[in-house]
């Protein structure tokens, strides 16, 4: 898989980022973080690996980034931001909201399974994110939140979908049918039959949605 390009990180983009937020050093100490995960792994690696890569003191990796962990952080950023943009890409689109929700289940499954097959050692940092509840973790949840809102709000207004259920009730029923297929872990034990099981639950959703 092609590693998606590398997006300018701001100062509330994720948690112990430090300096200049637009730095070429940045860019340049995240691409070498991004080869070292991809090859040995994130627990493997150390920022004195890093820093030897890139030919800088470990001190001075210190002045953009306070930790490993920050480092995952932005790599994995990255990984869950380029699956975000598929789904916003969908979202965006001119066709009705029931069209846009059925695809969002498959689009999501296969971006995250592209992940588990072709890149296992960036897999392993989401999975970690996700597990220990990592800045970019928990964006990724909000943004799969603003997706599902976004949707039923425009099903709604266009006369596709009921109104009669709270939006927050149906907007959360939804974000849990989308879960399994978003969660790394959960993910991986329904990798032999993704078309079937979110062609199934994207239809069971929106029968329960028809006014």
């Amino acid at each position: 898989m092609t590693a998606p390009a590398v997006r300018p990180i701001t100062a509330t983009t994720g948690a112990g980022q430090r300096g200049p937020v637009d730095h070429e050093r940045r860019a340049q100490i995240i691409a070498a973080a991004d080869q070292h995960f991809r090859h040995y792994g994130f627990n493997k690696t150390t920022v004195a690996d890093l820093a030897k890569a890139i030919g800088l003191s470990t001190a001075y990796i210190y002045k953009f980034f306070d930790s490993k962990k920050a480092i995952g952080e932005a790599i994995c950023t990255r990984c869950l931001d380029a699956i975000s943009e598929q789904l916003r890409i969908i979202v965006a689109e001119p066709t009705s909201a029931a069209d846009r929700l059925r695809r969002i289940y498959p689009t999501l499954a296969r971006a995250g399974a592209e992940l588990f097959f072709e890149e296992r050692k960036l897999h392993d940092i989401v999975v970690t994110a996700v597990a220990e509840n990592w800045h970019s973790g928990t964006n990724y949840e909000e943004e799969l939140r603003r997706v599902v809102r976004e949707l039923v709000v425009s099903g709604r207004e266009a006369g596709e979908f009921e109104t009669e259920t709270p939006l927050e009730e149906v907007c959360l029923g939804i974000e849990e049918t989308l879960w399994p297929f978003a969660h790394p872990l959960m993910l991986e034990e329904k990798l032999d039959k993704l078309d079937t099981a979110t062609a199934a639950v994207a239809g069971l959703v929106l029968r329960s949605l028809r006014p």
